[in-house]
């Protein structure tokens, strides 16, 4: 959506809340608002909105996005598990459960709750992938190549090396260097920030 798009719809919803400001358009708004980098009045209204609508699992998984825009986790996490008290089985929010779990450095836990997305949409290529990199295990892999061997060796498990297989564009054994040293140290931000500099490399290439 361009800015002027944007721009337009959020005119559109702000008319139609203002119409009627007991009406569920306020989580529309609030993504909107969300996707514009207006994070606090997304927050706001969704908090507004929760306040009336307490069950309304959309606009608390918008307010969860938000968190994360704000890099707030634990506010985020709290959402989520919300959410998922009432609905264990809501993809997208096991989803965003798996997000905020990579983002703090908990590999094994944002596996775990891709695992249950796979298994309840198993067309989910994309979460079917970022698991697999996820769960990578280059020692326990059966390759020969040149990488792979490297890999199988701890010694090369630095961010020193995961920083160089993401700067020559070999994003697997970036991604597979860096979980392993989340599974270390999972308070080790500069890997953090390398898996999700990896991550959105990755996301690039395939756009």
């Amino acid at each position: 959506m361009t800015d002027e798009a944007l721009t337009a719809a959020i005119r559109r919803h702000e008319e139609r809340l203002a119409r009627d400001p007991g009406s569920l358009a306020f989580a529309q708004l609030a993504d909107l608002y969300r996707k514009a980098g207006r994070t606090q009045d997304a927050i706001a209204l969704c908090r507004r909105g929760l306040a009336r609508y307490p069950h309304y699992a959309t606009a608390r998984l918008i307010l969860a996005k938000t968190w994360i825009a704000e890099e707030r986790l634990d506010e985020a996490s709290a959402e989520i598990r919300t959410i998922l008290e009432g609905s264990p089985k809501d993809v997208q929010c096991l989803r965003l459960a798996a997000e905020v779990e990579r983002r703090r450095g908990n590999v094994d836990g944002a596996a775990d709750h891709l695992e249950k997305v796979v298994k309840l949409d198993p067309g989910d290529r994309e979460s079917k992938v970022l698991l697999g990199l996820l769960r990578a295990d280059p020692q326990a892999t059966g390759e020969s190549t040149g990488l792979a061997r490297v890999l199988r060796d701890d010694t090369f498990a630095t961010l020193t090396f995961g920083t160089a297989c993401l700067e020559q564009g070999c994003l697997d054994e970036a991604a597979a260097v860096f979980t392993r040293l989340l599974r270390k140290d999972a308070n080790n931000a500069s890997a953090r920030e390398g898996l999700e500099r990896t991550l959105g490399a990755r996301s690039r290439r395939k756009g």
